[in-house]
C-alpha cells in the first residue's frame, strides 16, 4: 500500500531531520488559497519565491473560499500574525471541468448515498468554479465570499 511506504520514508525523514523549526507564525505574514492540483506540488512555492514558513499555504479544489477555507483562514489572521491573503488559481484547472452528472453516478456506484450527495451542494459549488473561469480576466481585488467575511477585515490597497 502507497500509505505504508509514505509512512515508512516518513520515519527515515524523521530519523535524518536536522533542520530548524520556523515556527507557527508565517515570515511573510501571508496566507494563500490555492488548488490541490498535484501539479503544483513543489512548484508553487518556488514560483512565488517562497521558502519553508514564509506563508499559511491552504489547499482545495478549485482554490475555492470555503467555510473550511475560511475558518483557516480567520485563525491565520486572528492568531497567526497574518496580513495579506493571496488567491491562486492555475490555468487548465480540473474542477472547472466536472461533469456533475458523472461525479454523483460514481459516487452512488461506489455506494454513496445520494441524499448525503445532495447535501454536499456539489452541483452549485463546481458551477461557482466554472463561473469564476469565465470571469477570472474580469475580476481582481479579493473575493467576494472573503470579502464579504465579518470575521476577516480586508484592506483594498
Amino acid at each position: 500500500m502507497i500509505i505504508d511506504q509514505l509512512l515508512e520514508k516518513n520515519q527515515e525523514f524523521l530519523r535524518n531531520f536536522k533542520g530548524e523549526d520556523p515556527g507557527k507564525r508565517p515570515a511573510k505574514k501571508l496566507a494563500i488559497v490555492t488548488c490541490m492540483d498535484t501539479r503544483l506540488t513543489d512548484f508553487l512555492e518556488p514560483a512565488m519565491g517562497l521558502e519553508r514558513g514564509d506563508a499559511k499555504i491552504i489547499k482545495n479544489a478549485g482554490n475555492t473560499i470555503t467555510d473550511d477555507a475560511l475558518r483557516s483562514l480567520v485563525v491565520a489572521v486572528h492568531s497567526l500574525g497574518v496580513e495579506e491573503i493571496m488567491v491562486i488559481g492555475h490555468t487548465d484547472c480540473g474542477m472547472a471541468n466536472v461533469d456533475f452528472e458523472r461525479l454523483r453516478e460514481t459516487m452512488e456506484e461506489k455506494g454513496v448515498p445520494r441524499d448525503f450527495i445532495e447535501e454536499l451542494g456539489l452541483e452549485d459549488w463546481i458551477l461557482a468554479i466554472r463561473m469564476r473561469k469565465k470571469m477570472l480576466l474580469r475580476v481582481s481585488g479579493p473575493s467576494r465570499n472573503l470579502g464579504q467575511s465579518p470575521m476577516i477585515y480586508l484592506s483594498m490597497d
